[in-house]
């Protein structure tokens, strides 16, 4: 089993035709038969279902695709690093972010450009629960999430603490108030981000706990569109503060103190714990470590126990 027959392997699997497998290859619909009759008869396993019309994976296709992404992600990283080794001034560097996530690392992307214009940058939008998968399947080399990863292989660092902020339309009725408890919010209509997570169950959690019903009556698809529609004068909403920064000192929204609801979020930079990892991981590794030495509180460079 060799690299050809894996590349031929997954440009049929994605094409889902054999065809057009053979025109994206460059190749005959024959020749690209020939190594996938090949490659099954040293797997001992068949990975296309014949009598299918669309090239569907058998089971052993399903298992074998995610090694063979693997492997290719492998062979190219592995290229990177030997061009690396040729000249110090090239390079690239990729990270996965969510849509939250991104904001930390806007300033911090911003700051190792200048020092590094020479290395491409490029950051992908990926699930936060997909972001350790990614890292280890060498996918990209950091990822940046807002919890703490189970898995032993993966390293995380905390770089940024986050508050979760009660916001507003700055002409709502409680936008002048310096503070207000939970049991006033039961009457309000909340705009909330469509998608669950650990810290909108704790916020669940706190209106139970304090008997205070919690009216979600909008759900969006980001939180950039829940910004708006509040800053529109529509409801109110729980968000990070990091995503809200720039419409606070603008004055497009407002935000109030909610002590029930003071929930703490941090930021963790994850890599592959064992990994060599390429000179731009480890100059951007420096960039964020500076960045902490730098502007202090909410940003952060502290290796998690056991990581």
């Amino acid at each position: 089993m060799d690299m050809f027959q894996l590349e031929t392997f997954l440009a049929v699997a994605e094409e889902r035709s054999f065809s057009r497998a053979a025109v994206r290859l460059h190749r005959t619909q024959s020749a690209v038969s020939q190594v996938i009759r090949k490659l099954e008869d040293e797997l001992g396993e068949v990975v296309f279902d014949r009598a299918s019309r669309d090239a569907t994976l058998t089971s052993a296709g399903e298992v074998l695709r995610d090694y063979a992404q693997k492997l290719l992600n492998l062979r190219g990283e592995a290229t990177g690093a030997l061009a690396e080794l040729r000249s110090l001034h090239r390079g690239k560097l990729n990270l996965a972010a969510n849509e939250y996530t991104c904001l930390y690392l806007l300033p911090v992307v911003d700051a190792f450009c200048r020092l590094s214009p020479q290395i491409k940058v490029t950051v992908q939008r990926s699930l936060a629960s997909r972001m350790a998968d990614e890292v280890l399947s060498h996918a990209v080399e950091c990822g940046i999430v807002s919890y703490r990863p189970d898995d032993p292989q993966v390293r995380s660092i905390v770089v940024y603490r986050d508050e979760l902020v009660f916001t507003m339309h700055p002409k709502h009725p409680l936008a002048k108030a310096k503070e207000v408890s939970i049991h006033q919010l039961g009457a309000e209509n909340f705009v909330a981000h469509h998608i669950s997570s650990p810290l909108r169950q704790k916020v669940l959690q706190a209106f139970r706990r304090h008997r205070t019903p919690l009216n979600m009556g909008v759900e969006l698809p980001s939180l950039e569109a829940v910004k708006r529609f509040v800053a529109m004068g529509n409801g109110v909403a729980l968000l990070p503060g990091l995503s809200v920064e720039r419409e606070l000192q603008s004055g497009e929204l407002a935000q109030v103190r909610v002590p029930e609801l003071q929930f703490e979020r941090r930021l963790r930079l994850v890599h592959r714990k064992h990994a060599n990892l390429s000179h731009a991981a480890l100059a951007f590794l420096k960039v964020v470590e500076s960045m902490a030495t730098r502007h202090g509180d909410p940003f952060y460079f502290q290796p998690e126990r056991g990581a």
